[in-house]
């Protein structure tokens, strides 16, 4: 069944679009700029105590007396980089937040359709995920730190956004005409923007578990090196979004079989889209198995997330892109 999805393209919102996209760019700019000076002057100190999910070693009464169960509530004791330039960088941030949704909001009616239908809508909306993701991390984790590590790769793909996968609000190409591809790529956008997020934090906690040891071994660390967070909180942070990702992941690959069985008749084509979306999952599978077992922990888990973020970033702009029609409208 093919569904019609698309109107006459209103101008007014097309041009209100374009502007909120440089706005938003130049904003979060001026965010990362921020950012960064606060991670290179910023005066290192503690962060307040937080309640996290249950992390550490301890014991359940009434459990059985062979059994150990992890119980912590409170997370150990963490410094950062801070400066009256964060808060205002994170202000700043919440207000590209703002012109991001705006700008799908008016994208979305000037098309008359829903607003991530090619590339460049796409990148836009999993940025503004990323974005969010970033606030709520900020909020719930104190954790504006990763505002300068999250924003470089947001910045780079709304660069790329604009400059190469732009094409003007229009109708959509006929494989896209299903009540399934919103439903799919809405999963994926969410999930993709978590990754993002607990990408750039597993990256920041691979630097940070270095400076510890050399500062174990004596050795003075400087720069921005020297005043991240302590690793552990930073390897919580990761595990979060990636346990609030993968299920998103999953349904979303779900999802797309569903909607390519619609469409051309088949569950599983071995498209390279479908292909490198379960390379991806396998990853991450595996990292919360490593997790959940126990035996890989610390930076031999991390670098598994790292290479489901890397996975992922392919997937979605080489692979969609060199195989892909949603870079263009037909």
């Amino acid at each position: 069944m093919t569904y019609t999805l698309a109107g006459p393209v209103d101008e007014t919102m097309a041009s209100a679009s374009d502007t909120l996209i440089i706005a938003m760019i130049v904003t979060y700019a001026a965010a990362l700029f921020l950012f960064a000076i606060e991670a290179a002057y910023g005066r290192r100190i503690k962060l307040r105590a937080g309640r996290l999910m249950p992390v550490g070693a301890g014991s359940v009464e009434g459990a059985d007396d062979d059994i150990e169960v992890s119980v912590r509530t409170h997370e150990g004791e963490a410094a950062a980089s801070q400066s009256v330039l964060g808060r205002i960088a994170l202000g700043v941030t919440a207000l590209g937040f703002v012109f991001g949704l705006a700008q799908i909001i008016t994208r979305g009616l000037a098309a008359g359709r829903w607003p991530w239908g090619n590339m460049f809508e796409f990148v836009v909306a999993m940025c503004l995920v990323a974005v969010g993701a970033l606030l709520y991390a900020a909020w719930r984790y104190q954790a504006r730190f990763l505002g300068a590590f999250v924003l470089v790769p947001v910045l780079l793909l709304l660069g790329i956004g604009v400059r190469w996968l732009y094409v003007d609000p229009g109708p959509l190409i006929p494989a896209l005409q299903s009540y399934w591809v919103p439903i799919h790529v809405s999963a994926v956008i969410i999930a993709g923007g978590a990754f993002m997020v607990s990408g750039a934090a597993g990256i920041t906690y691979l630097v940070a578990h270095r400076a510890e040891a050399k500062r174990a071994l004596g050795e003075k660390v400087v720069g921005i090196a020297g005043r991240l967070p302590s690793p552990e909180l930073l390897d919580r942070i990761s595990h979060r979004f990636i346990l609030f990702a993968f299920p998103l992941w999953t349904f979303g690959v779900i999802a797309g079989s569903v909607w390519a069985d619609e469409a051309w008749g088949r569950f599983w084509g071995w498209d390279p889209k479908e292909v490198w979306s379960f390379i991806s999952w396998v990853i991450y599978a595996a990292y919360l198995h490593a997790r959940a077992t126990g035996g890989w922990r610390g930076p031999k888990a991390t670098w598994i997330n790292v290479i489901g973020f890397l996975t992922v970033m392919f997937n979605f702009f080489a692979v969609n892109y060199m195989f892909s029609g949603l870079h263009s409208y037909a």
